[in-house]
């Protein structure tokens, strides 16, 4: 029965760092945005290297106009909500093998979560 009890506590404890992480600070996520900023904006309509990162949040993939996405990208067919936010942006390349974003991913899951935060005021 001890046992039970602290299995079951570390798993509450893991829930609740894992809901902290997607809750993500948005204004901490615009400092995180700058890595991405080389390539993409956060202006509607205004591509750069990478496609518009306005509004990404419940996108679905490759369907920003005036984008040209690799065949990885259009083959994806995910939507642009947290958990997938989050896998890609820890790794693009094992997330969407054969994608062309050449970027290595956000290693903390802090970063990344905040970043998602950002992303998600971009409406």
């Amino acid at each position: 029965m001890k046992y039970a009890v602290l299995f079951a506590s570390v798993l509450l404890g893991a829930n609740f760092a894992t809901a902290a992480n997607a809750a993500g600070d948005a204004d901490a996520g615009k400092k995180v945005f700058s890595k991405c900023a080389v390539c993409h904006t956060a202006v509607a309509g205004k591509n750069g290297l990478g496609p518009s990162l306005f509004g990404v949040v419940g996108r679905p993939s490759a369907s920003v106009a005036g984008y040209n996405y690799s065949d990885a990208m259009k083959a994806a067919n995910k939507t642009w909500d947290e958990a997938a936010l989050n896998a890609y942006l820890t790794d693009p390349k094992a997330a969407i093998p054969g994608n062309k974003m050449a970027f290595a991913g956000i290693p903390s899951p802090d970063d990344r979560a905040n970043v998602i935060a950002y992303l998600a005021t971009l409406k």
